[in-house]
């Protein structure tokens, strides 16, 4: 362990205690310290024949980013490395492992944003009249319908759905209580679709305690993390994609919570409302719905306009 206000001795220990604080001080999720601790390693191997993190300069550290875009890594990739880099050399600035700061002039690539994929409301509608008929067994397609009833009904990232407490779901409640990223609670509504196939969820689950212990989670499953995986109900969504006739590439979980966002914001929800629902933190991040309708609405003058022809 480094002296109060000395550096650390190996750059490996610049990333561990920076991403300790990380997570204890700004309530990081886990998620967000696997990506800055990939960044931050990827960075640690180039600069190492310079001296590492305590000796790098400006040019160094823009050297290392001309080197990313040569590898021909998007401007999104290389713009999340330049910030990872920012917070380490700010954190260890403020610790006083660091005189200075080099990372305070660079400015990163300029960040394109691209419009989230989503559905239109009759593709969710044949997503979810397959979800109660797909699966091999009647506790798989009750927990199918389960699935992404609340899904559709929440917006929530798929991180929250598969891993909700089945406390959570007890008592037929109208709002659910969500802990989203850095450990924030929010209240989402349920809707009476989702409601009904909860209760029908419950009843197999409780009906399932007579032989088996009962989880702790909604969606339990036999794996490692005791429910259901990110990366399964991934492929689950393709599979319901291509029961409903609908091209599974353009259909994952996250598309289904645009989708969420999108409708509520063409049937006239405020914008506020839609950050708090889907747990955004800054605003900025709910207004790309915003860009969505307003392509719709631009697509719409050039294929219908008569003068567009």
């Amino acid at each position: 362990m480094a002296a109060p206000g000395a550096a650390p001795a190996t750059d490996a220990d610049w990333i561990a205690l920076y991403l300790d604080a990380a997570a204890a001080e700004q309530g990081a999720a886990r998620n967000t310290l696997l990506a800055y601790g990939r960044d931050l390693r990827d960075a640690m191997g180039a600069l190492a024949k310079g001296g590492g993190f305590a000796s790098a300069d400006r040019a160094a550290l823009e050297a290392y980013l001309v080197g990313l875009d040569a590898q021909g890594l998007a401007a999104a990739t290389r713009a999340r490395r330049l910030s990872s880099l920012k917070q380490l050399y700010r954190f260890a600035h403020e610790e006083g492992w660091r005189a200075d700061n080099p990372t305070l002039q660079i400015i990163g690539p300029a960040r394109v944003r691209k419009l989230p994929g989503t559905l239109s409301m009759a593709e969710v509608d044949a997503l979810l009249e397959a979800a109660p008929a797909h699966g091999r067994t009647e506790a798989e397609r009750l927990r199918n319908q389960c699935l992404m009833q609340i899904l559709y009904a929440t917006g929530l990232r798929v991180t929250e759905l598969v891993s909700l407490p089945v406390s959570a779901l007890r008592g037929d409640p109208n709002m659910l209580l969500v802990l989203g990223k850095g450990g924030k609670e929010r209240m989402v509504p349920l809707s009476p679709p989702a409601r009904a196939a909860i209760a029908a969820w419950l009843t197999h689950l409780d009906a399932q305690e007579e032989t088996e212990a009962q989880s702790p989670f909604a969606f339990p499953s036999r794996g490692k993390s005791g429910h259901l995986t990110r990366v399964r109900f991934f492929t689950l969504i393709k599979e319901l994609a291509t029961k409903a006739g609908i091209d599974p590439a353009g259909v994952t979980p996250h598309t289904l919570r645009h989708a969420f966002a999108t409708h509520l914001l063409q049937n006239g929800a405020d914008l506020r409302a839609i950050q708090t629902l889907l747990g955004h933190a800054d605003i900025a991040t709910t207004e790309i719905y915003t860009h969505i309708l307003d392509e719709r609405l631009r697509q719409l003058v050039l294929e219908k306009h008569p003068l567009a022809r």
